[in-house]
């Protein structure tokens, strides 16, 4: 026997595909290539050394991230979306030319009193009606001349701001927010990036001088579309393998707590994958595995390190098969949809118990 638990199979040439995909549709705009949690769960060095030359920029969340890029070769400029949240960071980022967004006050003190060796090139966040990270639209003049004035910026200021309903396509609150965008920065030297993801694909006024693919460069779309209407490949591939087959009674019931009983003689088969590999205990009944070349329906309450799907009763599959939970046959997308569970979190979810395979 020689059986593969759960393993993501992440492939280089998908990734490639899909940065060629969105240079087509912002062909003006030069690329921040968002990397932060693991490259959403799908391997942070290999990643970025897979696009690095493709790209112009790295994005992440947190300095430990930006570091580790460094740490593994990646000379690229790398910027820090949420900024610094240390003030003893500052020389460290300096040094390692890494970027940092500036959203508040306390920041802004922390920049003008630090001893850096070099300036440090700032991207002004702006609050445009996310209303999360991002200085008032009121305050932005008196930001952007006391950054200019600073001998610790970098001159070369950016703007920066975010969606919160770009993936609502039918919503008239994107175009607000990217006027009000405009407005803020209009008259200042500067180059600004507003689209991530969703901007990217449906908002292509929005593209301007940079942008910032997340989700859509792994290949999934930021909402329930299969990313394939888009012409973006995933770049994940989840599956495991069956690790037994059982002949199941009618009137029996499968799993913890007798959730679900069986309506029909069957056989179960039993997958070696559970919520201990960040696989979701709450799917419902009837979520779809693919297994030899057609669906099948999970069944009863996901375990820690299994799950069971009803294969039927004559199925011809074997111990051993593999069974995918998601990929470029069983669209994540779909699984996010019938689970609740959005793509985002399905990907940055699984543990690291996961095997992590590098193809292409």
């Amino acid at each position: 026997m020689n059986m593969k638990p759960a393993t993501a199979k992440i492939s280089s040439v998908a990734l490639k595909h899909n940065i060629q995909t969105i240079k087509q549709k912002a062909p003006q705009s030069k690329i921040i290539a968002v990397v932060k949690a693991n490259a959403y769960g799908h391997g942070v060095v290999f990643v970025s050394a897979a696009v690095e030359e493709m790209v112009d920029c790295f994005g992440v969340a947190r300095l430990e991230e930006a570091l580790s890029l460094r740490s593994n070769g990646i000379t690229k400029p790398i910027l820090l979306l949420e900024g610094f949240f240390c003030d003893k960071d500052l020389p460290v980022i300096a040094i390692n030319n890494i970027q940092t967004v500036v959203h508040n006050a306390e920041q802004l003190e922390a920049l003008q009193a630090a001893k850096v060796p070099t300036p440090i090139k700032v991207w002004l966040k702006i609050d445009t009606g996310m209303h999360r990270l991002g200085v008032a639209l009121e305050e932005v003049d008196a930001f952007y001349q006391t950054l200019r004035q600073s001998p610790n910026v970098d001159p070369q200021i950016g703007f920066i701001s975010h969606f919160s309903r770009a993936d609502e396509v039918e919503s008239d609150y994107t175009q607000l927010q990217l006027t009000r965008f405009l407005n803020a920065t209009q008259g200042k030297a500067g180059e600004k990036s507003i689209a991530a993801s969703g901007g990217i694909l449906f908002w292509e006024n929005s593209h301007l001088d940079w942008i910032r693919p997340g989700i859509i460069m792994y290949g999934i779309s930021p909402i329930n579309v299969p990313a394939q209407e888009y012409d973006l490949t995933p770049v994940m591939t989840l599956s495991s393998s069956l690790i037994a087959i059982k002949p199941h009674k009618k009137g029996e019931p499968v799993g913890y707590g007798g959730i679900w009983v069986s309506d029909k003689d069957t056989k179960i088969g039993v997958v070696a994958i559970g919520y201990g590999d960040g696989y979701p205990r709450d799917i419902p009944t009837g979520t779809p595995v693919y297994l030899n070349g057609r669906r099948v329906p999970i069944v009863g309450r996901v375990s820690m390190d299994m799950l069971t799907v009803d294969l039927g009763a004559d199925a011809q599959d074997k111990v051993g098969d593999e069974v995918i939970l998601w990929g470029k046959e069983l669209p994540i997308e779909e699984i996010a949809d019938i689970s609740g569970v959005i793509s985002y979190e399905l990907i940055t979810k699984l543990t690291p118990r996961v095997l992590t395979e590098y193809i292409d």
